[in-house]
């Protein structure tokens, strides 16, 4: 039974299906119909294993930070934010820390940033449901400080799994803090900005943080220049 079939009858059975996005490309996801999927006896045990091995992860990874006291951050937060989005996405959005109304609602990137992050996602062709959206920490900063050191060497392998869970074609760093951390370097985020670069094999383009855009209101055009670079930088 090829991959596509197997989609199909978990689908008709209600098994939340968890699958590489190579196995998705030029496949036809309609679920088949539940005579086809009754009458076929023969399953393949060892797919769903590997479906359901995946979902298995990611909850166990999400059990793991909203449990997580690794660090002092976890005495302030009113809860932690793991991730929102499309799982198998081939992209990823990685910003700096929850804020306040993030702290409260348990999703990144939300109030008038977040709009306006949407409207940033959108301007790639994509809605915010189809990307996975992530931070570097997973609680929020007291008076939304930079973060320490510690603060994210706590948070680093929590991150790590995300990006081998999600396997994206591309990263987008969003922020200065998010870039100077994903890149391991002190530089400016107008030395980082404009440029392709590449962590774990997976290219990342830095963008403008969108709380910083609704400051400086003369910098979106340079932000339309970096989407338009990571769209060239994922189609090649």
């Amino acid at each position: 039974m090829d991959n596509l079939t197997r989609l199909q009858y978990l689908e008709a059975m209600g098994i939340d299906v968890w699958v590489a996005k190579h196995q998705l490309q030029g496949a036809d996801l309609s679920v088949v119909s539940d005579e086809d999927a009754t009458t076929s006896t023969v399953i393949d045990v060892e797919f769903i294993d590997q479906v359901n091995l995946k979902k298995d992860e990611w909850n166990l990874l999400q059990n793991e930070v909203s449990e997580c006291e690794k660090c002092a951050l976890c005495e302030g937060r009113t809860q932690t934010v793991f991730g929102v989005g499309n799982k198998n996405s081939d992209w990823m959005l990685i910003g700096e820390a929850p804020g306040y109304n993030e702290d409260l609602q348990g999703e990144p990137f939300v109030g008038q940033a977040g709009l306006l992050l949407t409207e940033m996602i959108r301007a790639m062709g994509l809605e915010r449901g189809s990307v996975y959206i992530a931070n570097i920490l997973k609680c929020k900063l007291p008076d939304e400080r930079n973060p320490k050191v510690e603060e994210i060497k706590a948070c680093g392998n929590y991150l790590q799994r995300q990006i081998q869970l999600v396997q994206p074609k591309i990263i987008l760093a969003i922020g200065r803090v998010a870039a100077q951390t994903l890149l391991e370097t002190k530089k400016p985020l107008a030395k980082l900005r404009g440029i392709p670069h590449q962590i774990a094999g997976i290219p990342l383009i830095v963008v403008y943080h969108p709380a910083y855009l609704l400051r400086s209101l003369l910098e979106k055009r340079n932000a339309w220049e970096d989407i338009q670079l990571a769209i060239e930088t994922y189609k090649q």
